[in-house]
This record gives structure tokens, sequence and C-alpha cells, in this order.
């Protein structure tokens, strides 16, 4: 540096940027080391692969295009593979797709017959070629398009012959594939946004700021330095020995050092929280990233998954209904039982611990011979397609869908037991007796019949089980019934209320003639070129007609424990929630009801299902025109009652096809403005992207800070695209927890540090203009130096860090009970470019008042007790920094609220460490290190021994505290805000209940919705029985 212009020591310089750089320096540093050993320990992953001859380990990142890859059971799939063969005698295997989709529910893979039929035959595969014409790298999880030549014939391959990079192999030995796609080009990566740098909203605003400080001292350095010219060229010049422009200095201070520190603070504090430990896994909260916790307190809009993230993706048998007769349910059922006792299954070999239901009657008319309840569980046990096999001696259930496996579960438990299938057979354990059933054809479930059929025969007599949504079956029943029909339906209108998702199942005995003359047109419409599908639904409906109504299936879906009173305070706190899952429509809709995200009270729910530009665009209008609509009745409405007018409330639903055609660039912003007048928005089957692409229209359009909630690698691309990402491993209930009490809390810390570390600076830096104006503005400092460089770092540190990491204004109970003190933080009331100003008028005047005081009251001269002058430059500048260390901590006083020990501790060290220092830095032993650094000898005796200037310094403390004084009092009695009521509440009535708070914030009603519980895939059938002609299937060479 240059000594003529520099205005700092190099001491006091070096000191401050080392720090702050170091800090700095670290914490990126360990974020760095922290992402490099992740993608290390990936990168590091074992796979095996065909090489010189036979199967050895090697590293995934060295896995090529065309290598032959070996997977064993619950190992991760390296990249995007071509699946050969499979260990399985039926050359199925099962992938578990949750990083890829969020779907946990196993997906069921088969490969081309050809290859299958090579097994595990490694040997084989040495000699093994073939050809892949594969289409290029591409985003669409859903849809693959490729040929493989092979033996001379040709192949098509779809999406069902390929396992994806991120999957897992489960519930399969071994499975062989050649590699298709490697690194960034599998589908995973593809979906995968580009990582960014996150900045909060105050970080913009201090960005800006700090360049508007920097004018402002320009324009103060201009002023100065004409003013001084002018000074210089007068008078300064007669002084020129006794003022050395190289002595001043000025505040070194860096608001950087200072922020990453608080918010290092304020993770420890989140991380701490016992409260948001989960016990279950073990598992605390985690704050990974520092720098954005106060934005935590700014969320508008709250993206969620859904699997796993609103549900725990459990099923469990609840309640059923059968021919009019309710089990499971106290307040419905005919017979009592005690909810209390669960029923004992210990008698049947095939039960699982885990199953558990609490009506023993249930169990007692199934093994006393009531035919329609063993004919209940019959249909459970035989509609499904779900593969059955043995492993050390335990009948084990591989279920594509987790709603199937829950229904078959059910059955096992109360006696009926699938225990094996083939393509042509179903083999059942009932109530020990084994039954066979041969299985004549399986009629798919697909979103449009919302409904699933199998033909069995046993012996002579043909029967079609049918189970699906309750409108589907009820508009094929026979109608002999009536009266069975309407318990039926109330019984599913009572489940439903409860959030339980709801099958009906009914059968049809079939006459052999009939289903001999159905079978022809069923291989006529199978076997079709054009409109097969359309054809086979046809032929399907038309056997599924004149059904008898058995009765009703109701399974939970186990919600993250707190989700609808999660849901109830965000909404409260004007917080906009979307959910975006890969699950499919019904099922996403099932879940919206359950955690109250969608409710019966709502004026609409649309649905667009549109599969074109032009029939999403349509939707979009006309649902537009239909809200304008209702809302322009209820003004109507309310103006003739003379109600108050009450808000309407909208949802919308819209699937990933729909999705796909929304987000394009003519059309997204009109999907948004419909979107924006909803309060609950669902997204299904949404692709990872598709996620990412939703998050970024909302950020870029909408002046609102977002959050991202997921638990899985499909959900890291909106993670990265919206402000904030959550990874969450435990209770729903904790993510409410970490806006409305940690993010609040931050926020409103962060705000009250910016605040006052504007306003203190600004009262200790003007005091040198001022001061400019009788030294004629030659660079002479008013203070000590050394106390420059330790104004920042000791004598007002402490208490503004402690303020800004404990700081509550109400304890945490509060802060979830009264969500709408989160909304400040949304609008930016607490900190923008007006308060700023404010910060800086105030600062301006403090400054003004601290140095117009003591020289005024100095100016006239004055001597102490003996007889020494006390108007020395010395004298006054040490006054006037007692009287701003003073003030300062005091000002600070006046902004906590929540105070404790720590605080306390803090404020009072602060003060008298301006004491201490001027004993240790003003004596004589550091005088005679350096004469130049320590020339404030023995200042401090004078001054401390003074009446005088502890007169001054009261006269102004009092006179600039007292302002201050008036306008908390103002702003807490007068004129207080919302936060300022409750927290007078909290001082008033004290602490509150856990307890209360969810009955404070949830008003549950019942629900009319019902829901089906499906969630296989289309066409399953034709994978689980390969050999079942009869079923809807595809042929495989081209």
């Amino acid at each position: 540096c240059i000594p003529q212009i520099n205005a700092l020591n190099p001491i006091s310089t070096a000191v401050p940027l080392v720090i702050v750089l170091g800090i700095t320096a670290a914490k990126d540093g360990v974020d760095d080391y922290k992402r490099h050993q992740s993608d290390k320990k990936i990168n590091n992953r074992r796979a095996t692969v065909l090489q010189n001859g036979s199967f050895q380990s090697t590293k995934w990142s060295d896995v090529k295009v065309g290598d032959i890859v070996r997977i064993e059971n619950n190992e991760h799939i390296p990249a995007d593979m071509l699946l050969l063969s499979t260990s399985e005698a039926s050359m199925f295997c099962f992938v578990e797709t949750a990083d890829l989709d969020g779907e946990t529910n196993l997906k069921v893979r088969q490969p081309l017959a050809v290859t299958g039929k090579i097994g595990v035959n490694e040997g084989s595969y040495v000699n093994f070629a073939a050809n892949l014409r594969s289409e290029l790298p591409n985003n669409r999880l859903n849809k693959y398009q490729g040929t493989l030549e092979y033996d001379g014939e040709t192949y098509g391959v779809d999406n069902e012959k390929i396992l994806l990079r991120g999957c897992i192999l489960r519930n399969t030995k071994q499975i062989y594939g050649a590699v298709v796609f490697t690194g960034k080009d599998t589908k995973l990566m593809q979906n995968s946004g580009s990582p960014r740098f996150k900045r909060t909203r105050l970080d913009r605003v201090m960005n800006s700021l700090v360049l508007l400080i920097f004018i402002i001292l320009c324009c103060f350095s201009f002023v100065g330095a004409i003013l001084g010219g002018i000074w210089e060229s007068r008078t300064g010049i007669y002084f020129r020995s006794f003022l050395p422009w190289e002595t001043f200095t000025t505040n070194s201070a860096s608001i950087g050092a200072f922020v990453e520190i608080i918010r290092l603070g304020q993770s420890w504090t989140i991380d701490w929280d016992v409260k948001m430990y989960h016990e279950k896994s073990d598992t605390p909260a985690k704050a990974r990233t520092t720098t954005l916790n106060e934005e935590l307190g700014q969320i508008e809009y709250v993206f969620s998954d859904k699997t796993g993230t609103l549900t725990q993706n459990i099923m469990t048998f609840n309640r059923c209904s059968i021919l009019g007769t309710v089990y499971g349910d106290p307040e419905l059922s005919e017979q009592s039982f005690s909810t209390a006792k669960k029923v004992d299954f210990s008698e049947n070999g095939y039960s699982t611990p885990k199953f558990e239901f609490f009506d023993h009657n249930l169990l007692q008319d199934c093994q006393n011979g009531v035919t329609n309840v063993q004919e209940f569980f019959r249909l459970l046990a035989l509609c499904h397609t779900v593969m059955a096999e043995e492993s050390d001696g335990e009948l084990i259930y591989k279920a594509q869908s987790p709603d199937e496996a829950a229904l078959v579960e059910a059955a096992r438990n109360f006696g009926f037991v699938f225990t094996k299938r083939s393509s042509s057979m179903m083999i059942l354990d009932c109530l020990g007796k084994e039954e066979q059933y041969e299985l004549l054809c399986t009629l798919d479930f697909n979103n449009v019949r919302k409904r699933m059929s199998v033909i069995v025969r046993q012996g002579n007599e043909i029967v079609l089980y049918c189970k699906g949504a309750d409108m589907v079956i009820y508009e094929r029943l026979d109608g002999t019934n009536p009266d069975m029909q309407r318990k039926t339906t109330d019984h599913l209108n009572s489940f439903a209320g409860e959030g339980l998702r709801t099958l009906c199942l009914a059968k049809k005995i079939i006459d052999p003639k009939f289903y001999t003359e159905w079978k022809i047109r069923h291989h006529a419409a199978n076997t079709a070129a054009v409109d097969r599908d359309e054809k086979l639904d046809a032929v399907y409906e038309e056997i599924e007609q004149n059904l008898t109504l058995l009765g009703a299936t109701a399974i939970e879906d186990k919600l993250q424990d707190g989700v609808p009173e999660t849901i109830a305070n965000l909404s409260q706190a004007n917080i906009k929630i979307w959910v975006l899952t890969g699950d499919k429509q019904e099922t996403a809709i099932n879940i919206g009801y359950s955690c109250r995200l969608l409710t019966e009270s709502m004026d609409e729910v649309f649905i667009i299902n549109g599969s074109s530009t032009e029939s999403v665009k349509s939707s979009v209008e006309n649902f537009q025109q239909r809200i304008s609509d209702i809302r322009k009745r209820s003004r109507n409405e309310n103006v003739q009652t003379s109600h108050e007018e009450q808000a309407n409330i909208f949802g919308l639903v819209i699937n990933g096809d729909s999705l796909a055609y929304a987000l394009a660039d003519d059309l997204k912003l009109e999907f948004l403005k419909l979107a924006s007048e909803c309060n609950a928005i669902i997204c299904c089957r949404v692709t990872p992207l598709q996620k990412a692409l939703v998050v970024k229209l909302v950020k870029d359009n909408k002046n609102a800070v977002t959050l991202a909630i997921g638990d899985g690698a499909n959900d890291v691309s909106m993670i990265k695209e919206a402000h904030i990402g959550v990874g969450i491993s435990g209770q729903e209930g904790m993510q409410a927890r970490l806006l409305l009490v940690h993010g609040r809390w931050d926020y409103m810390r962060m705000c009250k540090f910016l605040n006052y570390f504007f306003y203190k600076n600004f009262a200790f830096t003007l005091c040198h203009f001022w001061f400019g104006i009788f030294s004629g503005f030659s660079a002479q400092s008013i203070y000590d130096s050394w106390f420059v460089t330790l104004y920042n770092v000791v004598f007002t540190s402490l208490p503004i860090i402690g303020l800004a990491i404990l700081e509550q204004d109400v304890n945490d109970k509060y802060s979830i009970r009264y969500p709408k003190m989160y909304v400040p933080g949304q609008q930016n009331i607490l900190f923008n470019k007006k308060i700023f100003l404010i910060s800086l008028f105030q600062g301006v005047c403090t400054s003004l008042a601290l140095f117009f005081i003591p020289y005024l009251a100095f100016y006239m001269g004055a001597i102490d007790s003996n007889g020494i002058t006390i108007e020395n430059l010395q004298f006054l500048g040490t006054v006037i920094a007692f009287a701003l260390i003073l003030v300062v901590n005091f000002q600070i006083a006046l902004y906590t609220k929540h105070w404790n020990v720590i605080m306390h501790v803090f404020i009072w060290a602060s003060m008298i460490s301006f004491i201490v220092y001027g004993f240790i830095f003003y004596s004589y032993a550091f005088f005679s290190l350096s004469a130049s650094q320590f020339s404030y000898v023995r200042i401090h005796f004078q001054v401390f021994s003074s009446p005088y200037a502890w007169f001054v310094t009261a006269v102004a403390v009092v006179f600039i505290l007292t302002p201050s004084v008036l306008r908390e009092y103002f702003n807490t009695t007068i004129r207080p805000s919302l936060n300022e009521r409750i927290r007078w509440q909290q001082v008033k009535h004290g602490d509150i209940d856990d307890g209360s708070l969810h009955s404070a914030t949830v008003k549950r009603r019942r629900s009319t919705h019902t829901g089906f519980a499906f969630s296989q895939e289309p066409g399953i059938s034709s994978v689980v029985c390969p050999d079942n002609t009869n079923s809807r299937s595809t042929p495989v060479p081209v």
C-alpha cells in the first residue's frame, strides 16, 4: 500500500482481511471437499463387467458403452443398460426406481425372448455379438426406441427392456445387461440440472447497498477533498509540519465476515434442535449450506414430492365392507370390538407379524364359513399381478404396487394365501386347503378403465373377478341388490372421509359357451394391427357387465406424521404448495385429499388431461373463465345478502403429458396465471426434469422465494433449481418447524443485524467527517487508531453476533401456532432500502450528537481536578469513543426481545471491555513499546477520573437514546404489529403446550371424495404372465 494515500494502518488492515478471507476460504473448502467425496464415492462403486473372457470387478467410472455387466440382487445399476437375461425361470426382474420417479413400488422388466434364453450361462456371453441401434441420449424416462440385430433377426427394443442408471435390482438373484449409455448420457444425468450458486434476497439487497455506501463514501471523499483543498490553500499551509497526512485511519470492518459467522451459528441452531431430530432413523437435522438460512423465512412457494415426503408409502388394510356389513370401523360396525386388542392370526402359518387388524368379527366369519366373506378374500387372492416365491422357507410377495401388496397380504393373513402362479395357473391355500385355478385371461388396468379383472376356471365353473373404482364398478352391476349397494356407498363415503383409498369388488359367473365365443373376439382384438388398444377395451367392456357386488376395501397410505397440520400451517402463512410427483393421477389426488391439500370446501378442483397443445390451451382458458365466473357470482351473492366477501378456493391437477404442453413457451405464462389463481396444485406423472422446469417457471416469473422438498435422486433437479432445497428424513412436521420457526427467526435476526450494523458504523464513521470540518479535512482521525481496529472486532461484535444467533420475538410454539407471523418475511418488511435509509438517517443523527455534544461541552475550555486542561484531541476522542460504545450497546439492548445470560454477558462485557482496553493500550508499558503506535498514554485515567467527562457522556447517551426509547414504546404499545401483540400475549399468558398447536390450526371435515387404490402400470399382466396369450401383449420381432 502507499502510505501517503492509504487511510489504514497496515497491521489493522491485514488482520481483519486475513480473518475474512480465511473464514470464507475454510467454509467453501469444506463444502467443496464434501462434494468431492460424494462424487468420488459414487464413481468408485464397483460393477462386475465382462473383460478378457471373464467377469471382473471394475469401477463405475471405467464402465463403457457395449460392456456386458452382471448385476446382483440389491445392487445399483451403473449405467443405462439393455436387459439381456435374468436368473429367474420366468425371465423377469424387479427394479426399484425411487431415485428416478420417486416411486418405491417395484417395476417389472423382461428381456427379449431370444436373449433371455441365455440365462445365467456366462460362457455364452464371451462370444455374444449383437448390434443395437439406439435413439440419441435424451431425458425421457418412460420412452425408449431402438432395435437389436441378433442371429440375423431384428427385434424392437422399448422401455420395458431397458434398465436405467439409478435403479436398484430387487427380489432377483442376478441379471445380465449390455451398456447403452454411460455418464452424462444416461437418462438420470440428462434429468439433472446444472449446479448453480445460490444467493439470498438479502444478499442481493446487501450488495446493492454496499454499492450505495461506496457511492456515499465517494461523495464524502469528494466533498472532503474539495473543502480540504480550500482549507489547505488558505490555512493548512501554515500547519503541514504538524498534520502529516499518512496518520489518518478509518473503520475497516467487513460485513461479510460477520454474515458468515452469523450464518454458521444459525445453521448450528438448526442442527442442534432436538425437536427436529428423528428418533426412529437416528437422524438429526443438518444444514448442508450456511448461506441460505434467512431465506427460509421468506418462502412463498413450496414444491414437494409426494412419495416419502408427504406419505410413508406404507399401505395397510384398514377397513372393509362385505355385502353391506362393515368390518374394522368401530363407529359403523354392527358388532362391537375393542380397538385396543389386535386380532390373533397365530393359527395361520402364513400370517405375517407386521399385519394388524382389530375387528375379530371378520376373522371369525371367515373361519366359520360365511360364503360372502370367503369369496371376498378369494377375489383379493386371485385378482392381482403379484408374484410369489419362497426364500429361506418364507413366502415372499413381489408386488409392483404397494396397494396390491397390501390387499394380497390381507387375504393371506385371513387364510386365503396366494402361493404360486404360472402363465396359466394360480394356486391358493384357502384355510389350509389347496385350490388351483386356471388363469384364462387377465384384463389389464389402465387410467381409462380404472379397473382390472381376471377370468379363472375351477372345475367347470368360469368366474370373472373384478376390482376397481366405485363409480366404474357401479355402472356395471346387475342392479339386483340396491339396498346392499346403498349401504356400501355409505361405507365408501365414510372410508373416504378418513382419507382411506377404496376399491370396489365384484364377480360374475360366466357361461362357458359365451366365454368361448367371447374368446374368439378377444383374440381378434389382441392381434389387430390397427387400434389394438381401443378394440381390446371394447371387448373387455362386453364381458365386464352384470356384475355382482361383493363389497369394498379401504387401505391407508400412511401419511408422514403431522402432514395435514403442516399443510394447514403453511397455508395460513401464505405459502403456496405445489406437489410434484411421479405417481399416477388418481393416487396423487387421493393423497391430496388425505393430507387436506385438496378439500371438499374448495369451490372446484380443475383437472387438465389434454394430449395436445390445443386441448391443454383450451382447458387452461376454460378454467380461467370458470374461476372468473365463480368469483363474479360470489361477489353478487355477497352484495345481495350483505355478507362479508369470502375468498374462493380452487385446486388444480395436471398430468405429465399435459404439463409438457403447458410448459411450452407460448402457453407457460397462461398456465402459470391459472395456477396462481389456485390454492393447491398437483402435478402427477412428471419427470425429474419437468419438476425442475415447473420450479424455474415460478422462480423466473414470480418475485417470490421458492423451496423444493424431496427425498430421492429424482428430486435433485428441482432442489437445484429452487432458491432453497431441502432433503427430508423423518416427520413432515419438521418442515413446518424449519420454515415457521428457524426460517422466521433467522430472517428476523439477519434483518436486525443488518439494520444495527449499518447504524453503528454510520454513527462511528461520520464522526470523522464532522471532525474534518474543524481539522481542515486533513485526514486527522478523531479516534485512536487501535480503537478503529477493535471497534467492530471487540467492542461491538459479541452483542450483535449473540442477537443474530439467539434472538426470538416469540418462542417456537407461538411461532407455529400463529403462522401469519411469517408473512413479513415474504413481503421484505423487516429490511429493505427504506429501512436502510432510516438506519442511515439514525446513524447520521447519532454521529452528530456524539461529536457535537462533547465538542461544544469542551469548546469553551475545561480543566480536571488536577488542573490539567481537557479540551485536547485525545481527551475529546476518548470521550466520544466511550459514549459511542455505550450508545450502540444500549441500542442493541433495545433491539433485544429474548434476554438470556449470554446476551447479558455479551452486552455488559462489550461496554466494560472499552475500560479494560484503556488500561492496557493507554498504559506506559505499551507506550514504551512504540510511542507512535500507542500515543494515548494514560489518557484513560484523565477521562475516567473526570466527573465532567462522565456528565458529558451521560448527557450524550440519554439525548441519543431517548428517541429510540420513545419509538420502541410507540411500536410496542401504541401501534403494535401482529408480532408484538403475540409477543405480549406470550408475556402475559406464558408458554403453551405442544398439544394445543394442531387443534388450533387444523379444521377437518369428512370428505365425500372416493379414490381407488391402483398403482400398477398398464399392461403389466403381459410381463408377469408372458405366455398368457389371452392378455394384452405386443409382438417382439419387427
